[in-house]
This record gives structure tokens, C-alpha cells and sequence, in this order.
């Protein structure tokens, strides 16, 4: 992992800044299709941003957070398989308020990189 600046996340940010600000508008006027195509596509660079500069430590606070609802450490993807286990079993349902609590946290923070203006 690069330690020097600019960060991913950086240049990432200023990739999506210079195209937002800069090619968009010009594209708007002479071609709208691609217009509306370049928004999409620094939206995209704007959640590819804010899932470099939050997403590990959204993945840390997931996994501490199942390891404790599970009450074994693993990777985060065999939680997140386990966890998945024991739902489809029926082990674990909606009046498990530990689970609820686990999923309303990573949704949050699902959001928070995905769409932020959501709430």
C-alpha cells in the first residue's frame, strides 16, 4: 500500500472533480447523451472514493461486530457466510436484537459509501 500522497482516495477525488466540473458541463452542450453518461461515471468515482477512505474501517467495525455476534473471529466474508447460514436456518431472526442492531450499523455505513445524501 502506497504510504506518499496523493492517496487513492485523493486522486480519485480530484479525477471526479476536474471531470464533473470541467468536461461535464462541455459535454452537456455539444453531446448530452454523454453528458448524463459522464455523471454516471463520476458517481461512480465518487463511491470508489469514499469506499477507499471509509471502507476499511467499515469493514473493521463489521467484523468486530460479528465476531462478537457469533462469538468466533474468522475472516469477514466466512462471518458473513455463517451469519448468512444461520439465518437461512432459521436460527436467528428480526426479535434477535443483537443481529438487528449489527445490520442496521452496516447498512449505515453501507450508505455512507454508497449514497451519504441518502438520509
Amino acid at each position: 500500500m502506497a504510504q506518499d500522497r496523493p492517496t487513492a482516495a485523493e486522486l480519485l477525488s480530484a479525477i471526479a472533480d476536474l471531470l464533473r466540473e470541467e468536461v461535464t458541463p462541455v459535454l452537456d452542450k455539444v453531446e448530452p447523451r454523454l453528458g448524463f453518461q459522464m455523471r454516471v461515471a463520476v458517481n461512480s468515482l465518487a463511491i470508489l472514493e469514499r469506499e477507499a477512505r471509509l471502507g476499511p474501517a467499515a469493514d473493521r467495525r463489521e467484523h468486530e461486530r460479528l465476531v462478537k455476534l457469533l462469538g468466533r473471529d474468522a475472516s469477514l466474508d466466512d462471518l458473513n457466510r455463517e451469519l448468512a447460514r444461520q439465518l437461512r436456518a432459521g436460527e436467528r431472526d428480526e426479535r434477535d436484537t443483537a443481529l438487528m442492531a449489527h445490520l442496521e450499523a452496516t447498512i449505515a455505513d453501507k450508505i455512507a459509501i454508497a449514497n451519504p445524501k441518502w438520509r
